[in-house]
């Protein structure tokens, strides 16, 4: 049954905006940091931590994926984009 619970928790994960998860995930840091959760309460909410913080990440990815550079001529003028190189 704790499994079930946890695989659902874990599946609505995925659905979440960044804003949503990075709220819920902030959340969390500051319910562990503060030290007053139970043992196997932190060990949930830190299970629940990592899977928001792989969410945030994806939804990253997918956003510099989508960002494209602007490309001009030597006078300024715009040619086309061209993908961004982040690194």
């Amino acid at each position: 049954m704790v499994e079930n619970t946890l695989a659902n928790a874990l599946a609505d994960v995925k659905t979440l905006s960044f804003e949503h998860a990075i709220a819920e995930l902030e959340s969390i840091v500051k319910r562990l940091e503060d030290g007053k959760v139970p043992l196997e309460e932190s060990v949930a909410i830190y299970e629940r931590g990592e899977a928001l913080k792989r969410r945030c990440e994806e939804l990253l990815r997918q956003a510099e994926a989508r960002v494209e550079k602007i490309t001009t001529d030597a006078s300024g003028r715009v040619t086309g984009t061209e993908p961004l190189d982040v690194q």
